[in-house]
């Protein structure tokens, strides 16, 4: 039975030092982002998702943004190589858990860097954001890691959020949602649905029509349920100040059998 597990890993005690890259620093409460992170997984467990927690790296101020750190592609992982000098030593636990899991770990060398947050899978379609984080190196290699497992790589720019996954996501049928002054280049994708809000554009799907979005984004829920989709709607607002999404806290794997 195909079984969906899902990485997470716990904020850590220097959270609040996050990095911000495209919007202005506010203060972040850890205590209540702890509670939201919580809520966050207890979501994910409810619709089915075993969760396993990934060691914490409290030196690390940006790890609990887990999905940065690894991309899985049929069974294999590749290990990124954060674009951020800081946050690469959150990938070493990371590695530990899908290594345990059975993937195959693939990695991300010198001089490449690449964020799993700028890599957006559509069925063998995988789209990478070439911005701020990712750069060209990167691409090539996860190109040459994954397109002889059935992949096709598509590179789209990113210069208006952090990541591609911070502009854009997909429903269930391959459709992607994102609020245009945040999108570069819309007309890359096939099918694109524009939403009213920034955050709107971040979906997490958790199986079936039940799809895992953000409070912010109340006008976007309203039009994906007027559209025949279930929003699950969870807090995340202390991470929403360090530009991150529902998709950034979580390692979704849905293709390993159990």
């Amino acid at each position: 039975m195909p079984s969906k597990k899902a990485l997470v890993r716990r904020p850590g005690p220097r959270l609040a030092e996050g990095l911000v890259t495209h919007v202005e620093r506010e203060p972040v409460d850890v205590e209540r982002a702890l509670e939201q992170w919580e809520a966050y997984v207890a979501t994910l467990r409810a619709h089915g998702w075993e969760t396993i927690e990934v060691e914490p790296a409290d030196d690390c101020p940006d790890a609990v943004f887990v999905e940065d750190t690894v991309v899985i592609y049929r069974n294999v992982a590749l290990i990124t190589r954060p674009g951020a000098e800081s946050r690469r030593p959150e990938t070493a636990g990371v590695e530990e858990a899908v290594a345990r899991l059975g993937c195959s770990v693939n990695w991300i060398w010198e001089p490449g860097t690449l964020d799993g947050g700028d890599v957006l899978k559509i069925g063998d379609t995988v789209y990478v954001g070439r911005g701020g984080r990712t750069n060209a190196a990167g691409v090539q290699q996860l190109r040459a890691a994954f397109e002889p497992l059935g992949a096709r790589v598509v590179a789209v720019p990113v210069s208006k959020v952090l990541h591609l996954k911070s502009a854009v996501t997909a429903l269930p049928d391959g459709t992607v949602v994102g609020h245009i002054p945040k999108v570069d280049t819309p007309s890359l994708f096939p099918r694109f649905l524009p939403v009213p809000e920034e955050s709107g554009g971040h979906v997490v799907l958790l199986g079936g029509d039940k799809l895992l979005m953000a409070a912010s984004a109340p006008k976007t829920a309203d039009l994906l349920a007027g559209l025949g989709f279930e929003p699950v709607v969870v807090d995340i607002g202390e991470f929403e100040k360090l530009e991150g999404c529902v998709t950034c806290l979580s390692v979704r794997l849905r293709e390993l059998y159990a």
